[in-house]
């Protein structure tokens, strides 16, 4: 079986030069790959103690729900503003370029509960920093942030400083 890095395409020069987009298509594209990258994540959570998954939209979608279903977990979706019907709370967060707003369900999370974050990448890390802040407005406590994979260049961990944070893959550029 090949590494999960062999999964993962490298698109050189997009979205501008300079840059390699790390394409997690052609991992969702392939079964083996599919299954390499939900089986690595969930070995991340060996030993974790935690009660839901919380993902971002949409990868995090992706790669937290097989991953709930595997462990026997709900799952919660961390979403764009305006795509959830029921009460929402929303955290304000800057991105590249620009900034963007995301939202969850005021009932998702109920006091106490241990959440696990997952996402299929941390550049930044505005939009996990931004989850968490809505897991802990609703009472929860933030468990293991376990991605896909890492832009460690970007330097977006450090957004997260007091989370235990891991990835399947950490590419060291950008």
């Amino acid at each position: 079986m090949k590494k999960m890095e062999e999964y993962v395409r490298a698109i050189p020069d997009f979205p501008e030069p300079g840059i390699i987009f790390r394409d997690v298509t052609s991992v969702l594209q392939d079964p083996d790959g599919l299954k390499l990258a939900i089986d690595s994540m969930i070995k991340l959570l060996d030993g974790v103690e935690f009660d839901v998954i919380a993902g971002t939209e949409s990868r995090g979608f992706m790669f937290g729900v097989p991953i709930a279903y595997q462990l026997g977990k709900a799952f919660v979706p961390v979403r764009k503003k305006g795509k959830l019907p029921c009460e929402t709370i929303s955290a304000k967060y800057d991105l590249e370029y620009g900034s963007a707003e995301i939202e969850m369900h005021k009932d998702a999370i109920k006091p106490g509960q241990k959440v696990v974050l997952v996402d299929d990448l941390i550049a930044t890390g505005g939009t996990l920093a931004a989850s968490i802040e809505l897991i802990e407005k609703l009472g929860g406590t933030v468990s293991k942030v376990v991605l896909l994979m890492e832009l460690a260049g970007l330097k977006g961990r450090e957004k997260l400083t007091g989370y235990e944070v891991a990835s399947v893959i950490t590419y060291e550029g950008n």
